[in-house]
């Protein structure tokens, strides 16, 4: 139960005591003048304990200045408090503001979290995964690479916690979340459509699933519009440099000859670099009369209604798709055993169409 001392107390207590030089649990509990099991409670959720106690303890940590290692904590327990996430580059701020979301969110759930990128490369996915392993984490969160679905090693970390996957969708058997790719490239191409010359695309190199969907969102969109596909072709290189990627596959579609004056990309950062390229070329971008050419995007990157000119784009609910994650990946922790039957659910969130003036 939790210390009913008065806030008043606790200080003078604390006064008293002096702080010391305060390593352990056992010693901070000692100097705030609680049972260690009620100070363990704080620092796994501050919010699971009284706020006089959560409020005691924390004038605790500003007088001794004491931080706990909850990581060799953690390493102790059977279940530990710590998840993992796996994201495929730490450049991306798409992933960035994701782990920042998905780490506030751990922490209000008494979690740590723990982040690591694969940097593109299946070698160093299996080292994540491997890492994630060895420090016993209750889940994880787990932006896959390839087209093939989830690696061995991804299915082996599967059988031994729990798992979601977020943006690039698994195997039928596995919880996923992300963007809904056909409403939102939908989305797009309808108002392209509508307001201009129907859109080539621009796709992703085949890095993961999610450039598969976002080209097969696309065919299916100008096939509903009774249009014809006009799919760029790229070279098959598994590339993350996106801008530098849709810089030159943009110049080389220049020179060879655009097969329509509307380019939609497959995310921001290739249209970025396309903008670029026509900037070069000294080719107007832009929606007016006197345009030449209209370059859209998806993703709404935090640089885009910074280019030269706004990037038209669709933006994705980072925040859904975080909030979403990381309350299905807690239900799996806490969920009892199903007799070895896998848990799946899918949850798409839909993109919002942000018009500026590149389209």
């Amino acid at each position: 139960m939790d210390d009913r001392n008065t806030q008043q107390d606790s200080q003078a207590e604390m006064s008293n005591d002096g702080t010391g030089d305060i390593r352990t649990m056992e010693e901070f509990s000692a100097f705030v003048g609680l049972s260690r099991p009620t100070v363990s409670k704080y620092f796994n959720a501050p919010a699971s304990v009284r706020a006089s106690t959560r409020q005691r303890i924390e004038t605790a940590i500003e007088a001794s200045g004491f931080t706990p290692n909850l990581f060799a904590t953690n390493l102790k327990r059977t279940r530990t408090r710590v998840l993992g996430i796996i994201v495929p580059t730490a450049t991306d701020p798409f992933y960035m503001e994701l782990v920042r979301q998905l780490e506030e969110l751990a922490s209000r759930a008494g979690y740590v979290l723990f982040m690591l990128s694969s940097n593109g490369r299946a070698d160093r996915e299996v080292d994540a995964i491997s890492r994630l392993e060895s420090m016993n984490i209750a889940g994880a969160i787990v932006v896959p690479l390839g087209t093939k679905g989830p690696s061995a090693r991804l299915v082996s970390l599967e059988r031994r916690s729990a798992i979601v996957y977020v943006d690039s969708t698994p195997d039928a058997s596995t919880p996923f979340v992300g963007t809904d790719n056909a409403q939102s490239i939908g989305l797009m191409v309808e108002y392209l459509c509508r307001s201009g010359e129907p859109p080539c695309f621009l796709p992703m190199p085949p890095i993961n699933r999610n450039a598969e969907a976002r080209l097969a969102a696309y065919e299916e969109a100008m096939a509903k519009a009774h249009e014809r596909t006009r799919v760029l072709m790229v070279p098959k290189q598994l590339d993350w440099d996106f801008e530098r990627y849709g810089h030159e596959q943009t110049r080389h579609a220049l020179e060879a000859g655009l097969p329509t004056r509307t380019i939609l990309c497959a995310n921001d950062r290739i249209a970025l670099g396309a903008l670029l390229a026509a900037w070069q070329a000294k080719v107007h971008v832009g929606r007016t009369a006197h345009s030449q050419l209209r370059i859209a995007g998806h993703d709404d990157h935090p640089f885009a209604r910074y280019s030269g000119p706004p990037l038209t784009t669709v933006s994705q609910d980072i925040q859904g798709i975080a909030q979403r994650a990381m309350a299905t990946l807690l239900a799996r922790i806490g969920e009892p055993e199903t007799n070895g039957e896998p848990m799946h659910e899918t949850a798409l969130f839909a993109g919002q169409l942000v018009l500026r003036d590149s389209a």
